[in-house]
């Protein structure tokens, strides 16, 4: 791990040492501060004499002070093991989100917002504050108070109050999870024990006597759907996995009925006009022309793709003496394409994670970013924790003992932060793998810079007794990925935690860390990131070689996945009428859906009929903030491969463009249109040419 510093940082990390008592009561503290502050500015300001300094200002000085309270005692339900804290968490994210609700639909604050607004010209505004007044004018608009006083504002209320609870209860379900398919050794064939350590793994008892349990999280649905050599296994899981969360289909439905309801209430089409009016993309009508251009390409290759994937396909069962029948299911892609790999390109992934421990990984990681933005990070030990800690016991700064916590510098040694790593699975623990800005950080307070703290909450595989944690290549991806997210926040120079780090557009904020992705495919890189967790000797060059080959192999496959995910988003949000949603069998257009546009057959072929899973409920980014949204991904890449291509490619550890990419864009957060930071750092218009080269459509 890296080096554990000998500097105490200036500022000392948040405490986690919260009960359920005192998260209540700091999330009443934050209440009743964040209702006085608007009290306060509404009693000493008129509508008429409304200004920035008078108005916004005082909000956001506060807000400065009071989010990073409040995104710590409402990150507790994510990654707590206590399961009184992580109630108590969800309850204190009920309040504060309820109270947002109150607090954005006042008419008298937003009277003198809109008079801000009308007069933004020529107020003289930096290009922060004018962004801030621009932006919040319309998210106003879209809370419903350009409706008169009356029956149909209090509606709107009543629908964005339930939205809250309703959204923050599908979301505490998923966080609870814990799920999974009782198999035995024989139906478990194939999956390495270098990769699943079973004598970990919960045993059956009963019906299930002489079985294992396999839960659904990644470090265990990758190694299955990989390797398992029996496709009724492969069959039964995916089937049981895209079921783990059907308790939340009541709560979609309602979801989506009461974003539809909103919407037409204060003039929007439907939910998807009205999210993305917010976007760059600006219109549903761009992002659908979007993603059918995306669709013409990606499919153009898709049954060669699967031809591909069948080839091998009829040579194994051929081999093992199984009936052929010609088709390609959902749980045999990730099975034949692995096969694919280290049949035509020599790829073998787990030897390949030999050569990718995750600590030695990612020290080599924040070796690169000390090149490219001149940052240091230096790992604090008990005794560091110790001495920073306000209690005296270095417990007390994290909320798990397995959490790694990191003091990160500038070059000139200015402390810029925390960056804490949360990063294997367990119990109760957020599934995926994300990175929580939990403490946005700012520069306009009365005693400085307020610097931020990130954590990256992942689920990469545990060490076992014979080996450390390994990482695939697709594991090194998705933590460079997540990492970039990380410093998006860390380096962030805002005057308020409004417009900090990744608080930027949805279809924008995955374009900086997608574009450090890139970095995962250059050979030097691979070659300095790796070393053999035991000779500790680096990656071959013919083995990197075969390596990128693979970079865009059923890359039609992977990216009409991705469509799948995207045009159901849209359909969901954007129904011809209320009528049409009202009727929606959600299970059975997810289906329907997945099977047009993915092109690869699923259980529903094979006799299961349209409503075997519900694997929507999956994708928690249709109830968080990415509703409307998940096209943003793709979006995004078109920004983060023309960034790339333009300046990085010829030379990729270029120190001088990672520092000048880092000061336009990164440092700037939120504080800008995210097109004017593209524009400067570019030097033109955006364009798709490099993300259509890079995924191999041009």
């Amino acid at each position: 791990m890296a080096a554990v510093t000998q500097n105490t940082p200036p500022q000392a990390p948040p405490l986690f040492n919260h009960t359920p008592e005192s998260i209540a009561s700091v999330a009443e503290d934050l209440a009743v501060r964040a209702k006085a502050i608007i009290d306060k500015v509404v009693a000493s300001t008129t509508v008429e004499n409304a200004t920035f300094e008078n108005t916004f200002k005082p909000l956001l000085l506060q807000d400065n002070i009071t989010d990073p309270i409040g995104g710590v005692i409402c990150f507790y339900h994510y990654v707590s093991t206590d399961a009184a804290l992580r109630e108590a968490s969800v309850k204190a994210e009920e309040k504060l989100s309820e109270l947002g609700v109150e607090l954005r639909m006042r008419e008298d604050i937003f009277q003198r917002v809109n008079t801000v607004y009308q007069n933004r010209e020529a107020a003289g505004l930096d290009p922060e504050s004018l962004h801030i007044v621009e932006t919040e004018h319309k998210r106003y608009s879209n809370n419903g108070l350009l409706l008169p006083a009356g029956a149909a504002r209090e509606r709107f209320k009543e629908i964005q109050l339930e939205l809250n609870r309703t959204t923050i209860e599908a979301r505490n379900n998923a966080n609870s999870e814990t799920g999974g398919i009782f198999f035995t050794p024989e139906e478990l064939a194939g999956v390495p024990e270098t990769a699943v350590n079973f004598s970990e793994l919960e045993k059956g008892t009963g019906e299930n006597e002489g079985k294992f349990k396999v839960g659904f999280k990644p470090d265990m649905s990758i190694p299955l759907m990989e390797h398992a050599i029996h496709p009724e296994t492969r069959r039964d899981y995916l089937i049981a996995k895209e079921n783990k969360l059907n308790i939340n289909s009541p709560l979609f439905k309602k979801i989506l009925l009461l974003r539809d309801e909103a919407a037409r209430l204060i003039g929007y089409k439907d939910h998807a006009a009205l999210k993305i009016s917010e976007k760059m993309a600006k219109t549903p009508e761009t992002v659908n022309t979007f993603l059918a251009d995306m669709r013409v390409r990606a499919g153009a290759g898709v049954k060669n793709d699967i031809a591909q994937l069948l080839k091998h396909k009829k040579a194994e069962h051929e081999t093992r003496g199984l009936d052929f029948d010609g088709e390609l299911y959902l749980w045999d892609v990730n099975y034949y394409e692995r096969i694919q790999k280290e049949k035509e390109y020599s790829v073998d992934e787990q030897a390949i994670s030999e050569y990718f421990a995750l600590w030695p990984t990612f020290n080599g990681m924040l070796s690169i970013f000390q090149k490219l933005f001149g940052l240091r990070f230096q790992e604090l030990d008990e005794a560091a924790r110790t001495k920073l800690s306000a209690t005296g016991n270095a417990k007390d700064l994290t909320w798990h003992e397995d959490v790694n916590l990191y003091a990160v510098y500038d070059a000139d040694s200015t402390f810029m932060g925390y960056l804490y790593l949360d990063m294997h699975p367990r119990d109760h623990k957020y599934s995926h793998y994300a990175n929580f800005g939990i403490g946005p950080g700012s520069t306009d307070n009365s005693d400085g810079r307020h610097q931020p703290f990130t954590t990256l909450v992942c689920n990469f595989p545990k060490p076992t007794k014979e080996k450390p944690a390994l990482l695939q290549h697709s594991d090194v991806v998705t933590l460079f990925h997540e990492l970039g997210h990380g410093i998006h926040n860390l380096v962030s120079k805002t005057n308020y935690t409004w417009t900090h780090g990744t608080h930027v557009s949805r279809d924008f904020v995955e374009a900086p860390s997608q574009m450090l992705e890139h970095w995962c495919w250059v050979p030097h890189v691979l070659k300095e990131l790796s070393s053999h967790w035991e000779t500790k000797k680096p990656i071959s060059d013919d083995l990197i070689a075969n390596l990128i080959k693979t970079k865009n192999v059923n890359g039609s496959i992977f990216n009409l996945r991705q469509l799948v995910y995207s045009t159901f988003d849209m359909v969901i949000h954007g129904p011809e009428s209320r009528e049409v949603l009202e009727a929606m069998d959600i299970a059975k257009v997810w289906n329907e859906r997945r099977a047009d546009v993915s092109g690869i057959k699923g259980p529903e072929s094979t006799g299961y009929g349209l409503h075997w899973g519900e694997g929507f409920n999956n994708v928690g980014h249709y109830i968080g903030a990415y509703d409307a949204g998940y096209y943003g991904y793709m979006y995004s890449e078109v920004f983060s491969a023309d960034m790339y291509y333009t300046s990085f490619k010829a030379d990729p550890l270029n120190s001088e463009q990672g520092r000048r990419y880092r000061h336009i864009v990164l440092e700037r957060g939120g504080s800008r249109p995210e097109m004017d930071l593209l524009k400067e750092f570019l030097g033109r218009e955006p364009n798709s040419n490099a993300f259509f080269q890079d995924l191999g459509l041009a």
